[in-house]
């Protein structure tokens, strides 16, 4: 069942030796006095009294008014990392886990677990299942309710301010807890993520198990981030997270896919912070079967029609200032009217963006890098969508079109061996695999999880989670 989520408490002053790190990705022309990013976009000019409270790398240590005043604008404005020192104990916390008909899994994870508390909530299980120790118990649902009642079941019978939620198929990695609890000292801190990887051991295993653990969509990748709808992370899984009992509004019971995303929307709508932190690590096995690997990208697939119905826009599967879409519409025509078209719109972007940055050092360079990215990010959806959203429109066209069937050919191979390159560069736990079977099942991650969107859409009879958004 859920709740409202509480109201951001009136004092949210980050505590004394709270430390925040200014993203060197956002220091321009490496003059900290010019910082400009977060999502939106911001643009800060740290005066001469706050870049004496910054340290020569970039971090402020929170040690009075002053300084927690500008720790908590540059949180705020995305620009700055948590760097926190200390924060609540593992006695703290009660873990939580779903489970039904997986006693193999529960006796693996709770050797795991020893010295915390643990509340296993047995979801319909055709055979009950065992707990032993003194430090888990078990909670059993009438029926099978779904892993959102499971959680919220197991949530209410804990006593202590923190939960963390795991499923039995996880495997915590070392001082996990320990880092995530710290970010809690922040007291708008609502919940707090792990990076969800795979087993360690893969080699030897099959294309589908290497594919499966090198792009899974419980992995968010390994860059910290702010969680929030329409931002590069718009949300975190459930598999693993941790909340602060006071903010949590608990898992919508009516949905049985996507229950994570709409809680992480809910909860930052009203100005709690959701954060993803992947020095802490949680390893998960992972569906290894085509068949049930596939099955599971379109079930996910389904749950966008149902966010769409209480989102909306934050659901939509591209979005694009329509200054961008234009450009990319001009690119993908292939012709020289379309290049000379693109042109000239990314001319009057960077134009545009130079004037914003008119007192930031190197503006002509960060104009063009910022409108080089804007571009490359909106090819990038838009071969997305092609291939993956909006794949039976593109089929149709395909058929009775030459010239968009050679576009989408292209746009297939071009987008999937780039994504095989960027993880062979940048994903340092993702198991090697050739191009070609990555190329090949990639292919067939898109077209599962788009047909799960469309039947999502056609079963709800709305095409909300199919509507793009174009904004000025």
């Amino acid at each position: 069942m859920t709740g409202t989520v509480p109201q951001v408490p009136a004092n949210t002053a980050l505590p004394d030796g709270f430390q925040v790190q200014i993203d060197r990705q956002c220091v321009a022309g490496g003059d900290l006095r010019y910082l400009v990013g977060g999502s939106p976009m911001r643009i800060l000019k740290l005066s001469r009294e706050a870049l004496g409270m910054t340290s020569y790398d970039g971090r402020i240590a929170v040690v009075d008014d002053r300084t927690r005043s500008l720790a908590r604008t540059l949180l705020d404005a995305g620009i700055g990392l948590p760097r926190p020192m200390s924060g609540p104990t593992p006695d703290q916390v009660t873990v939580v886990v779903p489970v039904r008909d997986d006693q193999d899994g529960i006796d693996r994870l709770l050797p795991a677990l020893h010295g915390l508390s643990v509340i296993v909530v047995d979801d319909g299980s055709a055979e009950p299942i065992r707990v032993s120790g003194d430090n888990a118990r078990v909670l059993r649902m009438p029926c099978n309710l779904g892993p959102a009642a499971a959680r919220n079941a197991g949530a209410e019978a804990a006593e202590t301010e923190y939960v963390a939620f795991l499923d039995a198929d996880t495997m915590p990695v070392g001082e996990w807890l320990t880092m995530l609890l710290g970010h809690f000292s922040d007291p708008t801190v609502a919940i707090v993520a792990p990076r969800i990887v795979g087993r360690q051991r893969v080699s030897g295993c099959s294309p589908v198990a290497r594919y499966a653990n090198a792009c899974s969509s419980l992995d968010m990748g390994p860059d910290e981030a702010a969680v929030a709808p329409g931002s590069p992370l718009a949300y975190v899984p459930s598999a693993a997270m941790v909340v602060r009992r006071s903010a949590f509004a608990g898992f919508d019971e009516s949905l049985r896919v996507a229950e994570d995303v709409d809680l992480c929307w809910r909860t930052h709508r009203l100005g709690w912070r959701v954060y993803y932190d992947p020095v802490a690590m949680v390893r998960h096995e992972h569906r290894e079967q085509l068949g049930s690997m596939l099955g599971r990208r379109r079930f996910y697939g389904t749950g966008a029609a149902q966010l769409a119905s209480r989102h909306g826009e934050a659901a939509a599967p591209v979005m694009s200032t329509s200054m961008v879409a234009a450009t990319v519409i001009a690119l993908l025509t292939r012709t020289r009217i379309g290049a000379a078209v693109a042109a000239v719109l990314a001319v009057v972007m960077g134009l545009r963006l130079r004037a914003k940055f008119s007192d930031v050092p190197g503006a002509d360079l960060l104009a063009a890098r910022t409108t080089v990215r804007a571009v490359g990010y909106g090819l990038a959806q838009a071969a997305a969508a092609m291939l993956r959203h909006y794949w039976p429109i593109s089929v149709v066209l395909a058929l009775v079109w030459p010239k968009f069937r050679r576009l989408v050919v292209e746009l297939a191979l071009a987008e999937g061996l780039y994504m095989w390159a960027r993880r062979q560069v940048s994903q340092d736990r993702s198991p090697a695999m050739g191009p070609l079977d990555f190329l090949v099942l990639y292919r067939l991650d898109d077209l599962a999880y788009g047909t799960g969107l469309w039947q999502g859409a056609l079963h709800s009879r709305s095409a909300g989670a199919l509507r793009p958004v174009l904004k000025r």
